[in-house]
């Protein structure tokens, strides 16, 4: 079994009852053909980097999930034939994972996590990402700016 991330994006046109409708039927067509849902996460209305159709701004939905690549294939055959979706992509995120872990994953959460960009939490925390405080030297900033000194009586 692998795992899979499937973006597309909906005309952002759709009612709200359209567009659940639309959602549900892709889900449901992952169970029906034995895949594996494991995230939901609803992304909202987002303008476009290009227009499609037409539109430029559009409705992004994100599956997580597992299955093989029939699943695949029945869920992109989907996503083509119908005009409600303006864009869809796959990606593989793991080739081989244990079917009983991932079962396992998904009882211990809720099946569907859906997230919206409203709902969105921020972590104090992890304010930097990878770097902290005690990762950096004064060094480093001393040399950032002697460059910047430098840069400067270049330009006189």
């Amino acid at each position: 079994m692998r795992r899979y991330e499937t973006v597309f994006i909906a005309d952002p046109d759709l009612q709200e009852e359209a567009r659940k409708n639309l959602f549900k039927k892709f889900t449901n067509l992952l169970s029906q053909t034995g895949g594996l849902l494991i995230k939901i996460e609803d992304w909202g209305n987002r303008k476009l980097a290009y227009e499609i159709k037409k539109k430029s701004r559009g409705y992004y939905l994100c599956l997580t999930y597992g299955g093989d690549g029939d699943i695949v294939r029945e869920l992109e055959r989907n996503l083509r034939l119908d005009e409600k979706i303006m864009k869809f992509m796959t990606i593989l995120l793991e080739k081989d994972i244990d079917e009983e872990a991932l079962r396992q994953e998904i009882a211990s959460g809720p099946e569907y996590k859906v997230t919206t960009p409203d709902s969105a939490e921020t972590d104090d925390d992890s304010s930097n990402g990878d770097l902290d405080d005690e990762d950096m030297d004064d060094n480093d900033l001393d040399d950032e700016d002697e460059e910047d000194d430098d840069d400067e009586e270049d330009k006189e």
